[in-house]
């Protein structure tokens, strides 16, 4: 059986193949023939009146569900919308050899012939990148579309803005790129060692062309970018551009202003709740709305806040008990909920993460994303609202593989790739009505630890692999490993430099210098124990590295 990956629902060998040339021709709708030439462009299909490849639409299908019939004369996809025939059309390359996911045309591959019949278990199926941390170029974020694409991957979650940089052009606040998006330096000591940095100088933002660029690539792939500000915490870089919003700032002072962050963990840099800045951070959001297109869902954040200088601030206080607001934690969902709000009326769905669920008076229709456990994320569920799954364990892929000093550096260690595959997004125990609220899940690429592209590629795959399989499919689906192991020579002819089965390549070691890993200083089942604790409170946050 060809090495298909994800798992389709149902497939169905018939014996005998079909060959498929480059130049073969592919008919139907105009919108359905582009997204299968987009998907095999390797074979460079031709539209014609009639094809050796058929797509047809058919309304009774999902949008992203598809059959897909290879017979000794042709190939027959019938697709629920652009998605659908897209997918079809991965699935076929899939049939095809390891080849046909380079960029240059062979001279001609077969086919085996069978029925496929396929649609996703899940809605949300993600790749977040922290872009903030570290910044990565653009050819970077659109490589990533494509293996999102070849594996069905479909939102694409972008972390554009935290203490270490905001990483989005602003024509309307300029310093916000001009000053937020570069640091002097950069932390390169681990956890609870001496603080020492490298004294090279970081950054790097996206134009607004840039990320319409980003946007419509990303469509074109039926992968959805999902833009993230993260406030009112993390927000050092906007308060180096703009100190007049810090929080400090409130009733006249004038505070020590704060700089782009050079080390990692938490700063107390936190935004004002006041309207002025929800009229700023609008005016932003409407840039990027308006450089995206079609945006159904945004990230606010809300994670890790620091409230002692809203505390501090007479000005803040009174505003919170002019709103009748007897908790700071209140002030800080009302907040978000006012962004919530604004979305709302453009036309766009907020996301946060789980403490502003936590913290309570979130909007019905904001996704919560609950990073810190089961527990909350079943509490949020259960609360009535749509959930994506994006646990640390064992979804946060800057944890390493394997507690080894063989490893590159990573936050801790290990999240295993039959870990990934494991994972049921939608738990059993789970009564009906909460586990329909689960959209799906994400993997997490924090970037402390994650300086390029290189390292992203270590870090993602074949983990995302197993991710794909699993919120595509299922969990624990029959052959998954032998398909994985033979699914690497798709990744390898894409170039893909993802971290072996057996472990890392010598150039990926560790080594003996900074990039040497340390087992054991943070394992992910004590974060996890120590997480669930915390999901009481509003401002807990990940461990300061």
């Amino acid at each position: 059986m060809t090495h298909l990956l994800p798992l389709p629902s149902a497939f169905t060998p018939a014996g005998g193949s079909l060959g498929l040339p480059p130049g073969s021709t592919v008919s139907g709708p105009a919108e359905l023939v582009d997204a299968v030439r987009l998907a095999l462009s390797v074979l460079d299909p031709r539209p014609a009146e009639t094809g050796t490849i058929a797509v047809e639409p058919a309304t009774s299908l999902g949008p992203e569900a598809y059959t897909l019939e290879v017979t000794a004369q042709d190939v027959r996809i019938t697709a629920g919308g652009r998605a659908g025939a897209f997918y079809a059309g991965q699935t076929l390359r899939q049939f095809l050899p390891d080849a046909a996911f380079r960029t240059v045309p062979g001279t001609g591959w077969t086919v085996p012939q069978g029925r496929v019949e396929d649609a996703p278990r899940f809605s949300w199926r993600g790749v977040h990148l922290d872009v903030a941390r570290h910044f990565l170029p653009k050819r970077e974020v659109l490589r990533m579309v494509d293996i999102m694409a070849a594996h069905k991957l479909n939102r694409l979650h972008l972390h554009l803005a935290d203490d270490q940089g905001w990483r989005i052009e602003s024509r309307a606040y300029p310093r916000l790129h001009e000053v937020g998006s570069h640091r002097r330096r950069t932390a390169v000591s681990y956890y609870k060692e001496e603080l020492a940095f490298d004294d090279v100088p970081h950054g790097g933002y996206y134009t607004l062309d840039d990320l319409a660029e980003i946007g419509a690539y990303a469509r074109a792939r039926a992968v959805t970018v999902i833009p993230e500000l993260d406030v009112p915490g993390h927000a050092a870089a906007i308060l180096a551009a703009y100190p007049e919003l810090d929080a400090r700032a409130t009733g006249g002072r004038r505070p020590e202003p704060f700089q782009v962050l050079e080390r990692w963990g938490i700063s107390p840099a936190i935004l004002s709740p006041l309207p002025e800045t929800v009229d700023f951070l609008t005016v932003v959001l409407d840039e990027i709305l308006g450089a995206l297109g079609e945006t159904p869902y945004v990230h606010i954040g809300g994670d890790e806040c620091v409230l002692d200088d809203w505390a501090a601030s007479p000005e803040i206080v009174a505003f919170q008990a002019e709103l009748g607001l007897p908790h700071l934690s209140d002030l800080h969902a009302w907040f978000l909920r006012r962004l919530a709000d604004v979305l709302a009326e453009r036309g766009s769905r907020a996301v946060v993460w789980d403490e502003a669920f936590v913290s309570g008076m979130l909007r019905a229709d904001t996704i919560v994303m609950p990073w810190r456990g089961p527990g909350v994320a079943r509490r949020a569920a259960a609360a009535g609202h749509d959930v994506v799954q994006t646990p640390v364990f064992p979804l946060y892929f800057d944890y390493a593989e394997a507690a080894s000093e063989q490893e590159p550096l990573a936050i801790g260690e290990a999240i295993t790739v039959s870990d990934v595959a494991a994972f049921d997004p939608a738990p059993e125990p789970w009564t009906a009505a909460e586990r329909e609220r689960v959209l799906g899940a994400q993997f997490q690429l924090w970037s402390e630890r994650l300086p390029d592209g290189r390292a992203v590629d270590y870090r993602a795959w074949p983990r995302g692999c197993a991710l794909a399989e699993v919120t595509w499919s299922g969990s624990s689906r029959p052959g998954f490993d032998a398909r994985l192991e033979g699914h690497l020579g798709r990744l390898d002819a894409m170039g893909v430099e993802y971290r072996p089965l057996d472990g890392p390549r010598p150039w990926q070691a560790g080594g003996t210098g900074r990039r040497r890993h340390r087992p054991g200083v943070i394992k992910v089942d004590e974060m996890m124990k120590h997480l669930e604790e915390l999901t009481h409170v509003a401002d807990s946050t990940r461990p300061s590295m």
